[in-house]
């Protein structure tokens, strides 16, 4: 029977008593199909890690007495196999962004000899942030690094139903606009505070500038006025 690619015997044709030992190959988790009957059916599995599903696998080999109607097995742990590191980390702030992804990574004398993976989460925006060479200098020791990025897409901020972009003042709007960016509370407030000193000296230059013409138009006027007769 074929599933897929792969040939498949049913359980009943390897379980057979008249066997002593049945070895299978293929599958790299350690196990035994018939545990507790004879003959044993064994999958004794890689003896090296070779991804990232088997991150938590340990590792074995079997030695087995084999004689007519009865085996003896002694599964054989294996030590000092090579280690995988698989971490994950989402960014939820831009404040030192490549920092926080050299300490989401095990030391070097960690990784040195063994296979890393990192996963992650970042808004898009602050891919610009990130400094990969700094990374790969810190897992440059490590067997294997595989940095894998995912990028995500900034939420839109949603107004209310009963308000639109004409209600709102451009104060307002750039502090709609640092919130999408995900720039933090604290910078948000020095921001919004400095857009404020800004218009207000806008708002001041183009008064003093009104005041100014209002005065040239008065001198033009008086200028051009006739004395009465």
């Amino acid at each position: 029977m074929l599933l897929g690619k792969d040939f498949v015997l049913p359980k009943s044709m390897v379980a057979e008593p008249r066997l002593d030992y049945v070895a299978l190959g293929h599958i790299h988790k350690a196990q035994n199909l018939n545990e507790g009957n004879h003959p044993p059916v064994i999958y004794s599995g890689s003896i090296e890690r070779v991804d990232f599903g088997e991150v938590k696998d340990d590792k074995f080999f079997v030695v087995a007495d084999v004689e007519k109607g009865h085996t003896e097995m002694d599964w054989r742990k294996l030590e000092e196999i090579r280690p995988f590191h698989d971490r994950y980390l989402k960014l939820s702030s831009q404040k030192d962004i490549t920092a926080q992804i050299i300490s989401a990574l095990p030391a070097p004398e960690v990784m040195e000899d063994a296979v890393v993976r990192l996963v992650l989460e970042y808004p898009r925006a602050w891919a610009s942030l990130i400094d990969d060479g700094a990374i790969q200098d810190h897992a440059s020791d490590a067997f294997e690094f595989h940095f894998v990025k995912r990028p995500q897409m900034d939420e839109r901020i949603r107004l209310p139903h009963d308000q639109t972009v004409g209600d709102l003042t451009p104060v307002e709007l750039l502090e709609k606009f640092w919130q999408a960016s995900h720039v933090p509370d604290e910078d948000i407030k020095a921001l919004q505070e400095l857009t404020a000193e800004i218009l207000q000296e806008e708002h001041e230059e183009e008064a003093d500038v009104a005041v100014e013409m209002i005065g040239e138009e008065s001198e033009e006027e008086e200028s051009l006025a006739v004395p009465a007769a």
